[in-house]
C-alpha cells in the first residue's frame, strides 16, 4: 500500500512538472553577437574583450569635483529616482503579502443574541470562536504568485537602477553643455571686443579714403550681430541651468562649475562583449523580469484548471448547545477539509490562459527589442565619439587656416591692395563660426563618452 502511495505521488509530481506549473523561469537564449557596430570597420565587426567601462564607478569616469557634487545631489533628490525607490517598496510589500498567503488566515468571530418566548425572560446566548482557513498549495497557485511577485520586485529594482543611470548621464550632459556654452560665450565676447575696435579702424580708414561708408556700416552691422548672439548664449546658459536644477529638484539658480578645457574623461573606451548588456543594462534586466512575471502568470492560469484544497477549522466557547443554554460556556471545535474542482468555468480559465500566453509572447518581444536597443545605443555612442574626434582634427586645421586668412586680408586691406572690406568681414565671420563649431565638437566628444557609459549600463555602482 505504501509503495502504491509513493508511486502515485511520483506520477502526480511528474505530471505537474510536465505542465510547467512548478518550473522556474530561465533566461531565453539570445544571440547577442554583432550587437556593436564598429564605427571605422567596413565589415562592421567590432573587436572587443571582457573589459567594460560600465564596471567603473561614476566617480572614476566623471572626475570633476563640482560635477560629482551635482550627481550626488541628484541621486538624493531627483523626483523620478525617488518615485522609483517608492515603487521598489511597493513591490517588497507585494512580495511579503504573497509569502504570507502560505500561512493560515485567522479570525475572531464573536456572536451574541437574546431570545424570549411568550414574553418570558430573555435568554442570552453567545459564542466566541476563532476561525482558521488554510489553502494547501498542491498545484502551484501560491508558489507562482510568490515567484511573480519576486520577479516584479526585481523588475522595480532594475527600473530604479535604470533611472539612476539616466540621472547620472543627464546631469553630466547638462554640466558639459554649460561648460561648452561658457566657452562659446567667452569666445563670442572676445570677438565682439575685437570687432568693436575694427569699427574704429574702419572709420579711420574712411577718413584716409581707403574704404567708403559702406565698409564702416557693414562692420558695425557685424558687430551688432555678434553682440546679439551674446544675449542668445546667455539665455541658453540660463535655460540649461534651470533644466539642471529641475533634475536636482531645486529652485532655478546659478550652477557652480569648472571649465571645458579642464575636463578629463577616459580616452580608451572599453565596451566589453555584447552579452554583458544582459547583466549590465538595467532596462534590459527590467524587460527580462517583466518576461519572468508573465511566465509565472501563465503558470497561475494553468493552476486554475486543478482542484483547490482548503482546510478550515474553528474553536472557542459557547453557551448555546442547540436548544439548551449552558452556563458557564463550554468549549467547541470543528475542522473541515474541502476539495474544489472547477467544472463549469473551464472556458473562462482557458481564456485567461490564452491571455497569459499572449502576454508572455509580448514580453519576450519587448525583451528582445530592449537588447537590440541597447546594442544600437552603444553603436550610436561609438559613432558619435569617432565622428567628433575626426571633426576636431579637421576643425583645428580649419581654424588655423582661417586665422591666417583674417590676418592676411586685414594686412592687404591696410596696404590698399585690391582686397575689399567684404573679404575681411567674411574671413572674420568664418573664423568665429569655426571657433564656435570647434567648441561644439569638443562637447560632442564628451557627450559621446557620457552616452556610451550610459548605454553600457554604467552609473549604478
Amino acid at each position: 500500500m505504501k509503495k502504491n502511495i509513493l508511486l502515485y505521488t511520483v506520477c502526480i509530481a511528474a505530471f505537474l512538472s510536465s505542465c510547467n506549473i512548478y518550473r522556474e523561469y530561465h533566461t531565453p537564449e539570445m544571440d547577442a553577437r554583432g550587437l556593436y557596430r564598429d564605427p571605422v570597420s567596413v565589415s562592421d565587426t567590432l573587436v572587443a574583450d571582457t573589459v567594460n567601462m560600465a564596471d567603473l564607478p561614476w566617480e572614476e569616469v566623471f572626475t570633476d569635483s563640482q560635477l560629482q557634487s551635482l550627481i550626488r545631489l541628484g541621486l538624493e533628490r531627483n523626483t523620478d529616482l525617488q518615485t522609483a525607490m517608492l515603487r521598489v517598496k511597493e513591490a517588497q510589500a507585494s512580495l511579503m503579502s504573497s509569502r504570507l498567503a502560505y500561512l493560515p488566515s485567522l479570525g475572531l468571530s464573536p456572536q451574541g443574541g437574546v431570545s424570549s418566548f411568550d414574553k418570558g425572560k430573555g435568554n442570552w446566548t453567545y459564542s466566541l470562536p476563532v476561525v482558521a482557513s488554510w489553502e494547501i498549495d498542491l498545484f502551484g497557485k501560491l508558489l507562482n504568485t510568490k515567484r511573480a511577485a519576486k520577479a516584479a520586485l526585481m523588475q522595480s529594482e532594475a527600473y530604479q537602477q535604470a533611472v539612476q543611470t539616466q540621472v547620472v548621464a543627464a546631469i553630466a550632459n547638462y554640466y558639459y553643455m554649460l561648460l561648452m556654452l561658457d566657452k562659446q560665450l567667452k569666445v563670442t565676447e572676445e570677438t565682439s571686443l575685437l570687432w568693436e575696435k575694427n569699427i574704429e579702424t574702419m572709420k579711420a580708414m574712411k577718413i584716409g579714403a581707403m574704404v567708403n561708408e559702406a565698409g564702416v556700416v557693414q562692420s558695425e552691422a557685424n558687430y551688432y550681430m555678434v553682440v546679439a548672439s551674446v544675449s542668445d548664449l546667455k539665455n541658453q546658459i540660463r535655460e540649461t541651468e534651470n533644466a539642471l536644477c529641475m533634475l536636482l529638484r531645486q529652485a532655478p539658480r546659478r550652477i557652480e562649475r569648472g571649465r571645458l578645457e579642464e575636463q578629463r574623461l577616459p580616452e580608451v573606451l572599453n565596451v566589453g562583449i555584447p552579452v554583458q548588456l544582459l547583466s549590465n543594462r538595467p532596462d534590459v534586466r527590467a524587460a527580462e523580469m517583466a518576461l519572468a512575471g508573465t511566465f509565472y502568470n501563465a503558470n497561475q492560469a494553468r493552476a486554475a484548471f486543478y482542484p483547490q484544497l482548503t482546510i478550515s477549522a474553528s474553536g472557542g466557547w459557547t453557551n448555546d448547545a442547540g436548544s439548551t443554554i449552558i452556563n458557564p460556556a463550554k468549549m467547541i471545535a470543528s475542522a473541515v477539509g474541502s476539495l474544489t474542482q472547477p467544472l463549469f468555468n473551464r472556458g473562462a480559465n482557458l481564456a485567461r490562459l490564452r491571455i497569459a500566453k499572449a502576454q508572455q509572447e509580448e514580453a519576450l518581444l519587448s525583451f528582445e527589442q530592449s537588447l537590440l536597443n541597447a546594442g544600437s545605443d552603444v553603436s550610436d555612442a561609438l559613432s558619435q565619439y569617432q565622428s567628433a574626434s575626426d571633426k576636431l582634427v579637421q576643425r583645428a586645421k580649419q581654424i588655423s587656416a582661417l586665422e591666417k586668412s583674417v590676418e592676411y586680408t586685414q594686412e592687404l586691406l591696410m596696404l590698399g591692395s585690391s582686397t575689399t572690406y567684404l573679404e575681411v568681414l567674411t574671413a572674420q565671420q568664418s573664423l568665429l563660426s569655426a571657433q564656435l563649431s570647434g567648441i561644439s565638437d569638443e562637447f560632442q566628444r564628451m557627450q559621446a563618452v557620457v552616452n556610451l557609459y550610459h548605454a553600457l549600463g554604467g552609473g549604478v555602482r
